[in-house]
């Protein structure tokens, strides 16, 4: 079984039938669950797919995964380091100026050994990721 993250890139394409990516997000994210795989996010990423999905008829899909990954203990809460160590990212401009939210994602992933992201942002590639659509 493989462990993947969930970015939200990926999570609003799959949910938004009018996303430019939600044929390719649909696509992959059956790959996925033919293979049984383990979504893992962040806080973070929820809260951002929260803020992304408040005027859209999906929105209730975001607190659906919320209380699914808490259950699975699969919502990951940054540690202050991790925080910090982001900031800094973020500062640098790494992975192609990736914002806040994407420089933590890279770090929880990092220290998780997870290297593929359901996800076609580019600053997951520019971090050094492998993205699934």
């Amino acid at each position: 079984m493989s462990t993947v993250f969930l970015d939200t890139v990926g999570l609003i394409a799959l949910w938004d039938d009018t996303d430019q990516w939600h044929v390719a997000a649909n696509a992959a994210y059956s790959t996925l669950k033919n293979s049984r795989f383990k979504g893992i996010t962040t806080q973070l990423v929820i809260v951002e797919c929260g803020n992304s999905s408040a005027r859209r008829p999906y929105r209730g899909e975001v607190n659906r995964l919320r209380m699914k990954m808490t259950a699975k203990s699969r919502l990951i809460v940054p540690s202050e380091d991790e925080w910090d160590q982001a900031w800094k990212a973020y500062d640098r401009g790494e992975a192609a100026n990736a914002g806040i939210v994407d420089q933590v994602s890279f770090i929880v992933m990092r220290r998780l050994g997870i290297r593929q992201a359901f996800t076609h942002d580019e600053h997951f590639r520019a971090a050094g990721f492998d993205t699934l659509f």
